[in-house]
């Protein structure tokens, strides 16, 4: 038996339905990742088991992609510099830095030479973004040695939630301005920058880390061939599929052969060579059946348990799959999970960051301030009409 698949019920929606990186029973909101981590959301997470931020020094990529570079998409690693580090933190105008070819200039004597004045303030200054060209050239260099596109990400995360602000809606860039584009409008780029460790309950002082732009090669990758896979004490203990928002009906067909294909490519490659016990693995499924390795995160509710729930995953209950007690062997099946109807099918979790979060907060009842603000906006229009 190579795992088995779980029905869900018309409409339920599973645990970690929020925004990706986070899960559990708080809806993620635009600008804060996950639960809220000083409350009693920290209390509920002790109680299941510490994430320490050793965890996540482990889940780095230039930490984990020097052992598994065999298995997974050709990269390139550079270290972001501090003054480009400043720069996405920047919080004024969105000036895009990092193009390659500077502005055509128009012929004398053509119409589109007239320069336009758009203000008579003679103390008015043209904004200018900052020039890295060390940087940049270092970068292009390496996306010209990937082919040509690449696919960005920082040392933990990639900046999902703002691939609708590109030009081709889509995470494929091909110059530093487009990496920069997509940063300066991530918040999951602002929380590797700021709170890597915001969500670990040890108290240890934070660990000194190195910044690091990644580069991977671009891949067409199907969302369809993409699972994520959850190791417990070593052992393969739960395996979803990645876009849990689809039906995809080869999935359902063939989730026998997929499980048991993921779980000879852990144990071949992965399984005891992690430099932790506990963790979460995505990988991808191409059309000859060949496995590759995705990434690493941390086993916590930090990491988006899909299809799953943490407390199934962290206590092992309903992951016994359909062995009888003592029928248990080293080489347990894990279950596998995936969107089994098409009437379950969600919109994506990513939607909600095209909006402003005041926006959210009102039609998700999130922040019940202002909805009470609102309110009474409402009313006092009203009284005046």
């Amino acid at each position: 038996m190579a795992g088995r698949v779980v029905p869900r019920a018309a409409g339920e929606v599973p645990a970690g339905a929020g925004a990706s990186g986070s899960s559990g029973a708080k809806r993620a909101e635009p600008g804060r990742i996950g639960p809220d981590w000083t409350g009693p959301d920290r209390a509920r997470l002790v109680s299941r088991g510490r994430m320490k931020k050793e965890q996540v020094v482990h889940c780095q990529f230039s930490v984990w992609y020097p052992l598994f570079r065999a298995v997974t998409i050709r990269s390139v690693i550079l270290p972001l510099p501090e003054n480009v580090k400043e720069y996405l933190l920047d919080d004024g105008t969105l000036v895009v830095s990092g193009r390659e070819d500077p502005p055509s200039h128009a012929q004398e004597g053509s119409d589109d030479a007239e320069e336009i004045q758009w203000s008579d303030d003679e103390n008015t200054t043209t904004l200018k973004a900052p020039e890295f060209p060390e940087f940049t050239a270092k970068v292009q260099e390496a996306i010209t040695s990937l082919g040509g596109s690449v696919f960005p990400k920082l040392n933990w995360s990639a900046p999902r939630d703002a691939y609708w602000i590109a030009m081709n809606s889509s995470l494929k860039c091909k110059a530093l301005s487009d990496i920069f584009l997509l940063f300066k409008s991530s918040d999951f780029i602002t929380r590797d920058l700021t709170q890597p460790f915001i969500h670990c309950t040890d108290d240890s002082p934070d660990p000194s880390l190195d910044y690091e732009l990644v580069l991977r090669k671009w891949c067409e990758l199907i969302p369809g061939a993409e699972f994520r896979c959850f190791v417990k004490e070593n052992k393969l203990i739960g395996i979803s599929q990645r876009d849990y928002t689809q039906y995809y009906d080869h999935i359902s067909k063939q989730h026998e052969e997929i499980c048991r294909s993921i779980q000879e490519f852990f144990e071949k490659h992965i399984q005891y060579k992690f430099l932790d016990e506990d963790f979460v693995f995505d990988v991808y499924r191409d059309s000859r059946g060949k496995i590759w390795l995705i990434d690493f995160n941390p086993f916590g509710e930090v990491t988006d348990s899909l299809l799953f729930t943490w407390e199934e995953l962290t206590s092992g209950k309903n992951l016994k799959g359909d062995q009888g007690e003592g029928e248990a062997t080293e080489q347990d099946c894990p279950v596998f999970r995936c969107t089994n109807s098409k009437v379950t099918v969600q919109p994506s979790p990513y939607l909600s960051y095209r909006l402003p979060k005041d926006f959210v907060d009102l039609s998700t009842g999130e922040d019940v301030h202002k909805l009470i603000d609102f309110l009474k906006l409402k009313r006092n229009q009203q009284d005046d009409d």
